[in-house]
């Protein structure tokens, strides 16, 4: 008890002596008070904060699920709404779109002059009839048996080509099948409407139509008439029949196979409006 009196008594002696230390001590509590307040005020600001953000989440997820069920809701009504008529019906490997080209004029402007030319370069002379034609079948190639093309009735030409024609031709039709399959379009053939013209198939046409050319590129063997508006559905004699496509859709198809033959620099093309059909000449 002496112990603890003494020590008393000279922390009062330190305490007058000094009477700053005690402000301090007070200040010093008064401040950590305030920094627990805050901290308080800061846990509350934090849960608050945890709690927004955990409301927001809510909402998100709220905002998520509605979205998913609105394009759950427009997936079902689209699902039976009529689709538009595109005429393609989808078979195995059908993955790639249909393009066509911009522009059949300017896709295909090849004039009958430029074709002229490489046609009498590398194509046959005259041929005068078409008994001359049939003598001649070293230099000219038979075209009317093909699975890729078919050829009409011709009346005003014969159905021989030179062989670089003949190759082009069936390359054409071939690719068109490819091409078709891969777009998911059924099977079609075109029509190959005029091949080589003999002088006298020419003088008979020009009888007709004072409009035709003298100077035609079917002279030599090197030029073909493809028809767009025109097509042979190709059907499956075990299956059911084949809807027809519509004739757009494949000249579309048909447009894009010459654009490419075209800028590998292997044909000629120009786009006939009056003949309906695409002029070819081998390169």
């Amino acid at each position: 008890m002496q112990g603890f009196g003494i020590v008393v008594i000279i922390l009062a002696l330190v305490r007058c002596a000094f009477p700053s230390i005690a402000e301090q001590r007070g200040q010093t509590a008064r401040v950590t008070e305030s920094i627990d307040d805050k901290d308080k005020e800061d846990g509350k600001v934090g849960d608050s904060i945890r709690n927004d953000i955990a409301g927001d989440s809510v909402k998100t997820d709220s905002i998520d699920k509605e979205e998913n069920n609105d394009k759950a809701q427009e997936d079902k009504r689209l699902a039976f709404l009529p689709l538009p008529r595109l005429d393609i019906d989808i078979v195995e490997g059908g993955n790639h779109p249909i393009t066509g080209v911009y522009s059949y004029a300017k896709a295909f402007p090849d004039s009958n002059d430029v074709q002229l030319e490489t046609a009498k370069r590398m194509g046959v002379n005259v041929v005068n009839d078409r008994k001359e034609a049939e003598a001649r079948k070293g230099e000219l190639v038979y075209v009317a048996a093909s699975p890729y093309y078919q050829v009409d009735r011709l009346k005003n030409s014969i159905p021989y080509l030179v062989p670089r024609a003949s190759v082009l031709l069936n390359d054409i039709g071939r690719n068109f099948f490819d091409s078709l399959y891969v777009k998911g379009v059924p099977l079609h053939k075109m029509v190959v409407t005029s091949v080589l013209r003999s002088q006298q198939d020419l003088d008979n046409l020009r009888k007709k139509n004072r409009n035709a050319s003298e100077n035609s590129c079917h002279l030599h063997g090197t030029t073909f008439d493809i028809a767009y508006n025109r097509y042979v559905t190709v059907q499956d004699p075990d299956g059911p029949p084949r809807r027809e496509v519509a004739n757009d859709t494949l000249k579309w198809v048909l447009s894009e196979v010459l654009r490419d033959l075209r800028m590998q620099q292997r044909c000629y093309v120009k786009y006939e409006v009056k003949q309906g059909c695409f002029h070819v000449t081998a390169r």
